[in-house]
């Protein structure tokens, strides 16, 4: 392999931008693939996975390369280094690279990779929380799972379309798919492409959505007809779902306290056919309290650490602390608490969240249920999705029905 001179510096770029400024990485890829209109597919795909690449080993070739943050410019045309040696890439006689020996870069990363934090590149206190969380052989697996780049999954939008002709038009405009089982609405990509461009998409017939993520609207058990609440719906990936899950009948009241993710919502709703879909800023209590007692279904897609889709978000682990963690759990028990009461007797709620952790799972639905505020709820059933045992990204999801009376019920 060739490497180009601006497809490299663009790349150290981009890690500049999201290491020293904290920026989102998807975001920098976005906007550094913009730069020069002359690049194809190829150079756009070079630079978007060698930075997401160096991201989600940083720790690791940082520790290989002796450089630590913040990164100068020198530094990170070392990491940069790291990353062609490890892959067999022959470096450019450049004055930006300096010359490491390559027996040397092996010979660190065969030592560093028998430790865990180093081998699967994470800060300390994530792999002591993961260890206390889900025991050292769990973790040790997931978060190996996690560091795997994931699959493009797509969502058949069946108001328009079904599974087997969505495949078929597909293949007609050069992307190979496959089915997934288990996940009836979902196909897989044979080769990651840009798959926004196609006609197909152009046209409303599917939505990007990990075929995890795909579970959540599902288990909700929707009917056309009823009224549901999405009540942290964001740019409505779940909304969307549940509007074709209810055939466009019935009320999607899709909640959020941010206006722009509303909007983005708007818009891919009229893309996808989605009429049955209303959007509502959260700028006040009074928005929650005219729902008090009036939806069939809720669903809270809550905030959380999003350890579960690291391998999409792999800076996620760099921006993460311990005391955000502190904070987020202390909001999902704030909002499952606040947004319950929008559930009608007999009706259902689902807490969901992409997070592996049981504090923020398991343990947030227990102590939902001893509260003043879920007493009346029980849970009829729950389901931790690791990735580790089923390659996409790892979720949690309860499914909580609203009654007359209290019954036990055990997470």
């Amino acid at each position: 392999m060739r490497l180009h001179r601006n497809l490299v510096f663009a790349t150290v770029d981009a890690l500049l931008e999201i290491f020293n400024e904290g920026q989102y990485a998807d975001k920098v890829i976005e906007k550094t693939l913009k730069r020069d209109k002359r690049w194809g597919a190829r150079d756009r795909s070079f630079i978007a996975e060698t930075t997401y690449d160096i991201v989600r080993w940083k720790r690791l070739y940082a520790e290989i390369a002796e450089v630590k943050e913040p990164f100068s410019r020198e530094n990170a045309f070392r990491l940069f280094a790291v990353w062609a040696t490890l892959r067999g890439i022959a470096l450019p006689d450049w004055k930006q690279i300096e010359e490491t020996p390559t027996r040397r870069i092996k010979g660190r990363f065969d030592a560093l990779s028998k430790i865990r934090k180093f081998r699967e590149s994470i800060p300390d206190w994530l792999d002591e929380l993961g260890v206390a969380e889900l025991g050292e052989d769990i973790w040790e697996k997931e978060i190996g799972a996690l560091n795997k780049q994931a699959p493009v999954i797509i969502r058949v939008n069946t108001l328009k379309t079904d599974i087997q002709t969505l495949q078929q038009k597909l293949k007609d405009e050069g992307f190979e798919t496959i089915n997934l089982k288990d996940y009836p609405y979902a196909l897989q990509l044979v080769e990651r492409a840009n798959i926004f461009k196609t006609e197909s998409f152009q046209n409303g017939l599917f939505e990007v959505q990990d075929a995890s993520s795909q579970l959540v609207a599902d288990f909700l058990d929707v009917k056309p007809g009823d009224r549901v609440v999405d009540t942290c719906a964001g740019a409505g990936g779940k909304s969307l779902h549940l509007a074709a899950l209810m055939e466009n009948k019935g009320q999607v009241i899709a909640l959020d306290i941010y206006g722009n993710k509303l909007k983005e919502l708007k818009r891919r709703a009229k893309r996808a056919g989605a009429h049955n879909i209303e959007t509502r800023v959260i700028d006040n209590n009074k928005a929650i309290k005219k729902l008090h007692g009036k939806a069939d279904k809720v669903l809270i897609d809550a905030p959380c650490s999003g350890l579960g889709v690291l391998s999409r978000n792999p800076d996620a682990k760099w921006k993460l602390e311990p005391e955000f963690l502190d904070r987020i759990r202390k909001t999902q028990q704030e909002i499952i608490r606040q947004y319950c009461k929008i559930v009608k007797k007999e009706g259902k709620m689902v807490y969901a969240t992409c997070s592996v952790l049981p504090s923020e799972n398991q343990l947030q639905v227990k102590d939902f249920l001893a509260s003043e505020e879920g007493k009346d709820f029980k849970l009829i059933e729950d389901r931790k999705i690791l990735s580790s045992e089923t390659g996409y990204d790892g979720f949690y999801m309860a499914l909580l029905e609203k009654s007359d009376s209290k019954t036990s019920e055990q997470v």
